[in-house]
């Protein structure tokens, strides 16, 4: 069981992952509407796993996972994007995210992510 950091500006979206997440057996210990509150709850929560949006309002996804990464190099991030983000999915893997989902979740999915990273 990881406690996981959800990050995105859309509130269902954030929903959708926190359902299928507990539906997984994993514990949401926070949820961060930008990539600026994502930085702030990693120091607070200490999450074992953050998914990550690319697109958010103040701090977009692959600022955040490097300003996380240069923090914590060993912190856990899946970017989560929509269809048609290869060149800031490719951005994010580089500084340092372990994998990427694509939009709209499917819990299939996510779970070979876990059983990949974990």
């Amino acid at each position: 069981m990881a406690r996981v950091l959800i990050t995105d500006d859309a509130a269902f979206m954030r929903m959708q992952l926190k359902n299928i997440f507990e539906s997984l057996g994993h514990e949401v210990v926070g949820e961060a509407e930008n990539g600026q509150v994502a930085i702030d709850q990693y120091e607070e929560l200490k999450p074992e796993l953050v998914t990550m949006d690319i697109t958010m309002p103040e701090m977009n996804g692959v600022e955040a996972v490097k300003a996380i990464k240069s923090n914590d190099p060993d912190a856990t991030i899946v970017m989560c994007s929509a269809m048609g983000q290869q060149q800031m999915v490719l951005e994010a893997i580089q500084a340092g995210a372990k994998d990427f989902i694509v939009k709209p979740f499917d819990q299939e999915r996510i779970q070979q992510a876990l059983d990949k990273i974990f």
